[in-house]
């Protein structure tokens, strides 16, 4: 094995799937056990007005995720899985977790016409 920036690259790719799995599982019990809803739907670092109502939806999201980036972990170390598809798991979970988290985002945080009640109470 030569080492040059693919192999490197491939390495930070799979050793990041550690540190992420272990994150999108804490959330994950945070959500579901701790009943702790202050990451759920965050938009510019603001919940949106009912958290409660978009917890299990983000709970089943970190969840899905992490059980996917661990299945990649052990299929990488035990199961022998080619380069090809583990960085193809490992990619596709991470890019639908931004997206997903992106859209249940978008959903508990509805487009507002006009101003908004802040700027129209201020001004």
């Amino acid at each position: 094995m030569v080492l040059d920036v693919s192999v490197v690259l491939t390495w930070i790719l799979f050793l990041a799937l550690f540190p992420v799995s272990y994150y999108w599982t804490r959330r994950a019990y945070r959500i579901f056990v701790k009943k702790d809803y202050s990451e759920v739907a965050l938009k510019r670092g603001e919940s949106p007005l009912n958290p409660k109502k978009w917890a299990p939806v983000a709970g089943i999201i970190n969840l899905a995720a992490a059980f996917a980036a661990g299945w990649t972990i052990i299929g990488v170390l035990f199961l022998g899985y080619p380069y090809e598809t583990w960085s193809a798991l490992a990619g596709t979970t991470i890019w639908s977790k931004i997206l997903a988290d992106f859209l249940l985002r978008q959903q508990a945080h509805p487009f507002v016409f006009g101003r908004k009640k802040k700027e129209a109470a201020a001004g």
